[in-house]
């Protein structure tokens, strides 16, 4: 069973940092990829960026390259996304989730394990 928790969105200041923390559990070997995805109100879910468990590719949203930045502490067996240079744009609820499949593609049919979301906004 696999199990995941964000936690650490806040209500920022546009152009401050945050960071985002996933604790996982339960991993198996069903799961080779962590990924941070986000929705806003009227807005398709977007993938963010992703991780693989057992490597040091990570993946990034075009919207995002250059801001953010995806992390792993595998010993704490949990995934971070440092958020800088936060934009009005980046107001969503944020998911953690894990899944198989290639990283790069940031699909979410390939994340079968979801966390509850976290809410980041972002104002001036």
């Amino acid at each position: 069973r696999v199990q995941v928790v964000e936690s650490g969105g806040h209500s920022v200041q546009a152009g401050g940092s945050l960071r985002l923390s996933c604790a996982a559990s339960g991993y198996s070997a069903s799961v080779n990829c962590m990924g941070w995805f986000r929705q806003a109100p009227g807005k398709e879910r977007e993938g963010v960026a992703s991780i693989y468990t057992h490597g040091t590719s990570t993946f990034y949203a075009d919207s995002v390259k250059g801001r953010f930045t995806i992390s792993q502490d595998n010993a704490k067996n949990t995934v971070y996304l440092q958020m800088k240079s936060l934009k009005f744009e980046d107001t969503a609820m944020y998911y953690c989730a894990a899944g198989m499949g290639w990283c790069g593609l940031l699909a979410a049919h390939a994340f079968k394990h979801w966390g509850q979301g976290t809410q980041v906004t972002v104002s001036s």
